[in-house]
């Protein structure tokens, strides 16, 4: 097996694939995540090729070392996954429309021509003309995005003419998350309601649903979209329901036929919406977790995928049970600068009665800005409780302890 761009997800995927002999080679993309790019390869890889752009050498490469499946580890990969798979002849997508996996237009086209509810939407390089179209069909406040990025980078929900120009040159003038130039700039209506993510594993084209979050953001002054905590919904709720069937149209739309997906849905009054879709696994996997708290996780349910598809195929739609409460809660420096807290530091926080697990951004020590994107979230904070007040207290303890001390490099005990 070949894994495209695995710097985050490698840590789990090869003790997973290990444990069932599968031998796997990392392929690097040439334009990984800048920042994901940063993490050292995680050992355990049989080879490490580097993708250059020819698409026939690589494969070549890889069918010289035996390789049968080939997935997308992170963002960058699945473009690059799905045209190895099909040189190969692996098991993959659909190649008729590949882009609309990545380049949110295309999604939206997708979308569209099979007859799904989608947010209106235009791309465009010229700030002028995007105002002229907000104010013709969308209003305000109207959300400005890359149209091929990842991870909140520059998603900006803006709430005048003004601001729209402003944030439109800012897009134009940056790279991706992945290092690429941004020529022109995604305009979609803002989507009122709840949004949650789905995360999915298919193989074949029979999809099935591993776990549903609601996400709770806030906005700040200027316009960010910031991540605040994420908690799960359970499976029995009519809404899961819905989130599944729609979110399992999408990706027969998008023609994601095999491996995982990580699909952001809008529950507005008119029904679900597509915020986008990732042909690749959900962020921030902590397996172990999952496990306890939904008795699977997508890293199993991908590897099953792999090694038994027959048993994978019988599973129901959705899969996942809810046996805790837990809740995801991303750390929010609101200071122009800080750093990430030692393992002292955090000691208050792991004293709280919900607390599971922490993953950080960077190691302690290290400068961190004030946080506007997922990118310049510290980390993350996992609890979990059998009564859910106590995860609500502590949270409220946690957001406190930011604001007193946590990124100032030492606790405050005055």
């Amino acid at each position: 097996m070949a894994l495209v761009d695995a710097y985050s997800m490698g840590r789990h995927l090869l003790p997973a694939l290990g444990r069932h002999d599968v031998e796997c080679f990392h392929v690097r993309s040439p334009a990984p995540d800048v920042h994901l790019a940063k993490l050292p390869v995680p050992d355990g890889f049989a080879g490490d090729v580097r993708h250059d752009g020819d698409v026939a050498a690589t494969a070549a490469v890889l069918r010289g070392h035996g390789v049968d499946h080939v997935v997308a580890a992170g963002e960058s990969g699945v473009e690059l996954a799905d045209r190895l798979a099909a040189e190969l002849g692996a098991p993959g997508n659909g190649m008729s429309r590949p882009t609309a996996r990545r380049n949110k237009y295309d999604m939206v086209l997708a979308l569209r021509a099979a007859g799904l509810d989608h947010a209106a939407t235009i791309v465009s390089a010229d700030a002028d003309e995007v105002v002229a179209w907000a104010e013709r069909t969308v209003g305000y406040p109207v959300v400005l995005k890359p149209v091929a990025s990842a991870g909140t980078d520059n998603v900006v929900a803006c709430s005048s003419p003004e601001q729209v120009r402003a944030t439109h040159e800012k897009i134009l003038a940056s790279t991706d998350r992945h290092g690429k130039p941004n020529t022109v700039v995604l305009a979609q209506e803002f989507l009122a309601g709840d949004e949650y993510f789905v995360n999915t594993v298919s193989r074949d084209g029979r999809h099935h649903t591993g776990e549903i979050w609601r996400y709770h953001k806030i906005r700040s002054a200027a316009g960010n979209i910031i991540y605040d905590y994420d908690e799960p919904l359970a499976p029995e709720d009519p809404v899961a329901r819905t989130l599944s069937s729609y979110t399992h149209q999408v990706l027969d739309a998008l023609e994601v036929r095999n491996w995982a997906a990580h699909t952001e849905v809008m529950m507005t009054e008119r029904g679900p919406v597509l915020v986008e879709c990732a042909a690749r696994f959900g962020g921030g996997q902590v397996p172990e977790l999952n496990t306890r708290c939904f008795g699977t996780n997508q890293v199993e349910l991908f590897t099953q995928a792999v090694v038994d598809p027959e048993a994978f195929n019988r599973l129901p739609g959705i899969v996942y049970e809810l046996l805790a409460h837990v809740r995801d809660v991303s750390l929010i420096n609101s200071r122009e600068q800080g750093i990430v807290p030692s393992h002292g530091t955090m000691a208050a926080i792991r004293a709280l009665p919900s607390y599971a697990h922490t993953l950080m951004a960077h190691p302690e020590g290290h400068p961190i800005p004030r946080t506007v994107d997922v990118a310049t979230q510290p980390g993350w904070v996992f609890l979990v409780a059998e009564d859910p007040e106590v995860i609500r207290a502590d949270y409220r303890t946690l957001r406190q302890i930011e604001r007193d001390y946590l990124y100032d490099g030492q606790p405050d005990i005055g």
